[in-house]
């Protein structure tokens, strides 16, 4: 790590989740709103994946909706089908929706505290761009977390056009450092949208594991995982 002279962070799952996948936190936050008692966490992923698909293809989130905005959106939308199957009632999708989102808020908002003391030290140091897949609204995001002052630059899918795993979004945030490949660090949460990108333009890896998507990939193992930001090699 002598040779890193800048770090390329993700967002979604890095920094304001502990390396947990999204779709954990919500189901604690469904269980919270004593929603585990009506469905299962099947069925909750079913409806958590058809959220995600509506939101990739209809404008609802907007730049500026800060983070609370985007959870209670995106929650209303999961819900949608758990009303239309007869799983919950048209009235508890009103009144637990909000219970998810500030639950789930209030989780984002402890982790991005404990992610700021992180990237305060680092950013004394090293420059620093985001590269994360998000819906248009990230620096409204980040705004709202006070985090938004580290990353002179960002880099979100739904301005540049292209996604992760397409290492070609992780080439813009080496090209906005200016820098070489081998001398930019990548941290991230996610082993296939993250991790083997970076690897494969030749950056170096800090994998930030925690509860994955799938079991497959909570079995991968690889020399460059931290269980903390607090971890990282750069810290030390």
């Amino acid at each position: 790590m002598g040779n890193i002279k800048g770090i390329i962070f993700d967002y979604g799952g890095t920094i304001d989740s502990r390396g947990t996948h999204w779709s954990e936190i919500l189901w604690d936050g469904y269980r919270h709103a004593g929603l585990d008692s009506k469905i299962n966490k099947e069925q909750f992923r079913d409806t958590y994946v058809y959220a995600e698909r509506y939101l990739a293809t209809n404008l609802v989130i907007l730049p500026e909706d800060n983070f609370h905005t985007l959870l209670l959106k995106k929650v209303e939308i999961e819900m949608r089908p758990l009303v239309s199957e007869g799983l919950i009632s048209e009235a508890v999708a009103a009144e637990k929706a909000p219970v998810v989102a500030d639950y789930c808020y209030g989780q984002a908002r402890r982790c991005t505290a404990e992610a700021a003391e992180v990237l305060e030290t680092l950013s004394r140091k090293y420059p620093m761009v985001l590269v994360s897949n998000f819906y248009g609204n990230i620096e409204a995001v980040l705004s709202d977390f006070g985090l938004k002052k580290y990353f002179p630059t960002i880099i979100e899918s739904a301005v540049v056009g292209v996604r992760k795993p397409d290492p070609a979004i992780f080439q813009l945030g080496v090209d906005a450092l200016g820098l070489k490949p081998e001398e930019v660090l990548v941290v991230g949460d996610s082993y296939k949208k993250d991790i083997l990108p970076a690897l494969s333009l030749g950056c170096e890896v800090a994998w930030l594991k925690g509860k994955g998507w799938t079991a497959d990939e909570d079995a991968v193992v690889h020399p460059s995982i931290i269980s903390s930001l607090k971890e990282l090699p750069l810290l030390k």
